[in-house]
């Protein structure tokens, strides 16, 4: 511990003598400092020892010394050391009757005793003091290392909370608790997750400190990580502010779990190597040797049911509202994110490394294997079924979509990137190019419908009227259909309304006759005027199809073309 005015009396060379203050002894001491001047306080810091012989003071005035020492009290000053026997031969009463009312340590200093030698003593024990804390500090991070080593980031917690004597707790990138050391201190450290999402705003390395005397305790937080996204984030709970010894121990910790949760770039880039191979082999049909490059690193995730994840960014320009049609369809409504999911759909950062971060981070507290394999603007996950990181991409994907639900329309030429995913269904090794190819159909269906998420099952439960909601379908509709508007608007007759209402029924003259109101011979003459205007047999399948697809995706009349 630091020197303090009870250990310099109690040093047996110095031979100092209490004459007030005796109450105030334990305060700890920063400098031992000599100065004569009458008003010395504009040079003080606080925590100081000051030495006088009054050489420039009227120590004997009671009123100016209530003055000066008053002055010395307020500005922090801890202790008062009076030389006797150069200007007074013993300590003035009116000096000792001001310290006693102040309540400022007024330490009597012999005329043998030199104020160098004060001063060296305190040196001397401030740099004791640093040297146990430093020692204390190298031990700490011994023991940190080793229970890193042998216990991982939940040994180490446990280390540094009793360190500290107090309580630790490691949050992930979305500010989720991971662990906490002792297991009581899991309340508090939830209540820090909006502390903690509010530094990961702020520039990476960020601290910042929660709390204090008035609260149960004092809890410092801090970023980890050495990239721009924190990777994680520790919190270290105190009763009061951290010593020498105690601040070697949390930086030795943020070192340590940097080092835990911040892979190499040569590792990272390994392992993506391994999942790409995988993922290709699995592509081109070779389950039996994906599993064996896979290994431990990706074996668990292909002995189980996965789904097949593409991802890519598009312009904010390219996605469009929903459209008429999917609202007639039912489009799926979207489930209200949770708070961890909308505090990580932060749309300033790069959209896919964002979901990989989710992913990666909901595997890894569940323990799931996740292959995540970056293609330039794409990234691919394999995640396993009804697991944590298809759950986590899932809630960030609801996130985005609450997050823009309001400004879904954006000026053209607009530079801000979008996230779109497709998700595939259940698949096993064998079918993994199925399912890429679902995965794929689902971003398309996700693209044009100005969606962030859809699922392969979403496609294949609703109806496919929502997919002809695409500029080129409505064009070819409308190329088709063209004629008959055109015949319609000179009067002689309603051939669209017919076209739509005997395909609507099934090709059933009486039925569709009498929805329109007309005799059934009309009907008959009308759709050979339909034939004979189109050049199409309505006796082909094919031909009936796509008219009828035709007047769906249709849903106003196409203006006239003009005349020459």
């Amino acid at each position: 511990m630091p020197p303090t005015l009870a250990s310099l009396v109690h040093h047996s060379a110095l031979k100092l003598t209490v004459r007030a203050g005796e109450d105030r002894l334990d305060v700890p001491v920063r400098w031992a400092h000599v100065s004569e001047l009458a008003d010395p306080v504009p040079y003080m810091e606080g925590g100081e020892l000051l030495l006088i012989t009054a050489l420039k003071l009227d120590a004997e005035d009671p009123e100016a010394m209530r003055r000066y020492v008053r002055r010395l009290a307020g500005a922090g000053v801890v202790g008062l050391g009076f030389a006797i026997g150069v200007n007074y031969e013993e300590t003035p009463k009116a000096l000792v009757d001001a310290a006693g009312e102040e309540g400022l340590p007024l330490l009597e200093v012999p005329r043998r005793t030199p104020f160098l030698a004060i001063s060296k003593a305190v040196s001397a024990a401030i740099a004791a003091d640093q040297y146990r804390a430093v020692t204390a500090g190298f031990a700490a991070q011994r023991e940190l290392t080793r229970q890193a080593h042998t216990g991982g980031p939940e040994g180490l917690l446990s280390a540094l909370a009793s360190q500290v004597d107090g309580w630790a707790a490691l949050y992930d990138a979305s500010g989720a608790v991971v662990a906490t050391a002792p297991e009581w201190a899991g309340r508090r450290a939830a209540r820090l997750t909006g502390d903690v999402e509010r530094l990961r705003e702020r520039p990476a390395p960020a601290s910042s400190v929660v709390g204090g005397p008035e609260n149960e305790d004092r809890v410092e937080l801090h970023t980890i990580g050495t990239g721009r996204r924190p990777r994680a984030a520790l919190a270290v709970g105190t009763a009061a502010a951290l010593g020498t010894a105690e601040r070697y121990a949390v930086h030795s910790a943020i070192a340590l779990l940097t080092l835990t949760t911040e892979r190499s770039r040569s590792l990272q880039a390994a392992e993506q190597r391994v999942g790409a191979a995988v993922l290709r082999m699995l592509l081109a049909g070779e389950p039996d040797h994906a599993r064996t490059v896979a290994g431990s690193l990706y074996g668990a995730l292909l002995d189980a049911p996965f789904r097949m994840l593409v991802a890519e960014r598009v312009p904010v320009s390219a996605s469009a509202a929903l459209t008429r049609a999917e609202a007639r369809a039912g489009a799926p409504a979207v489930d209200r994110p949770s708070a961890a999911a909308l505090a990580a759909a932060d749309t300033g950062g790069d959209p896919l490394a964002a979901l990989a971060d989710v992913m990666e981070s909901a595997a890894a507290r569940a323990g799931e294997a996740v292959l995540v394999v970056p293609e330039g603007e794409r990234l691919v996950v394999l995640a396993a079924d009804r697991g944590a990181a298809a759950a986590a991409c899932g809630e960030y994907a609801a996130a985005l979509e609450t997050a823009r639900a309001g400004t879904r329309e954006k000026a053209p030429g607009g530079e801000e990137a979008e996230l779109v995913v497709g998700l595939s269904a259940p698949a096993g090794p064998i079918a993994a190019s199925s399912a890429y190819k679902q995965a794929e159909q689902a971003l398309s269906v996700a693209r044009r419908r100005g969606r962030v998420l859809v699922e392969h099952e979403q496609m294949a439960a609703g109806s496919v009227l929502p997919l002809l909601a695409d500029d080129a379908v409505r064009a070819f509709a409308d190329g088709m259909l063209r004629p008959l508007y055109e015949h319609d608007a000179t009067g002689r007759g309603d051939l669209v309304a017919s076209l739509r209402a005997w395909l609507s029924r099934h090709g059933q003259w009486d039925a569709a006759a009498a929805d329109l109101g007309v005799h059934r011979h009309t009907l008959r003459y009308r759709m050979r005027r339909v034939e004979e205007i189109l050049g199409r047999s309505l006796d082909d399948a094919d031909a009936r199809m796509e008219l009828w697809l035709a007047l769906k995706a249709t849903t106003t009349e196409p203006a006239p073309s003009a005349k020459p």
